[in-house]
């Protein structure tokens, strides 16, 4: 398999440039920066961290001066001053002019929402041109942050996403040649978030409705055919329960190769990125 390249990462002020409602629960911002000029990526799944500001402030607050020692300094800063910090990938990267896109799964900005939206939610559903973020992203294009690598003999790739892991799984299956076959299920909360994808892959894609009563995640792979392959390749991302379950099943009950299984778990029910963070540390 391949290998990743430990690369360095730098932060990138940027400022929001337009946004777009791609559904009810989804929305694309683009950012656009001088500092662009120095952000390279040639992953499709390629992994950021996004700096916002607290409501009221004009900017997020990064120590970003004190170099490698910033993370300590940031943790330092107090609750309301700190920058918040929230993991996403890069949906696409444009030239001249430098632009990039970030697509953001909304949950509890809808009125009425049983659970009220997290800081990154309230501050995309109401982003607005002009508002300043801050990115830590990476500076060549061969980094440790790209989770999508495929051996070169595979002959059959299984996707599995929910709608944290839709803007990687997209841009990764607009990126695959015609070679590639590819069957991927995509699950979304409603019917308005099913994109329009252009792949040249021979791909078979099932979105998975969750408001609709789709099956979800394992129901749906277990019920699912697969064609014959000799050396399969798996990318599951999104909730990290529903990840292992996947992984578990894909291994076991599928036989596919623990070491050609790539599974990132992007959030987990019932709990804040800053206390999953706190779990890891």
């Amino acid at each position: 398999m391949t290998t990743a390249v430990a690369a360095p990462f730098r932060f990138f002020s940027l400022q929001v440039v337009r946004t777009r409602r791609l559904g009810p629960s989804l929305v694309r911002v683009t950012f656009a920066g001088s500092d662009l000029q120095a952000f390279h990526s040639n992953g499709r799944d390629q992994s950021l961290s996004l700096f916002l500001p607290h409501p009221g402030q004009t900017e997020p607050a990064i120590p970003y001066e004190l170099g490698d020692g910033w993370w300590q300094g940031w943790r330092e800063l107090p609750d309301g001053v700190r920058a918040v910090m929230r993991s996403y990938t890069l949906r696409a990267l444009r030239r001249d002019p430098d632009e990039i896109d970030i697509d953001f799964a909304l949950h509890g900005v809808e009125p009425g929402a049983a659970t009220p939206a997290g800081p990154a939610s309230a501050w995309a559903s109401r982003a607005a041109a002009g508002d300043r973020v801050v990115l830590l992203g990476p500076a060549i294009e061969d980094n440790r942050a790209i989770r999508f690598r495929p051996p070169e003999d595979t002959d059959l790739i299984v996707i599995w996403g929910d709608e944290t892991a839709v803007p990687a799984a997209s841009a990764i299956l607009e990126s695959l040649p015609a070679s590639a076959r590819v069957r991927a299920w995509l699950e979304v909360h409603h019917a308005g978030d099913i994109q329009d994808l252009a792949t040249e892959a021979d791909a078979e894609i099932t979105w998975l409705v969750r408001s609709d009563g789709s099956p979800m995640a394992v129901d749906a792979v277990r019920a699912a055919h697969l064609p014959p392959a000799e050396a399969p390749y798996a990318w599951i991302a999104g909730e990290s329960g529903q990840v292992r379950e996947l992984r578990r099943h894909l291994v076991r009950e599928r036989g596919i190769d623990r070491r050609r299984v790539t599974f990132v778990g992007y959030w987990r029910r019932g709990l804040s990125e800053e206390q999953l963070r706190e779990q890891g540390e």
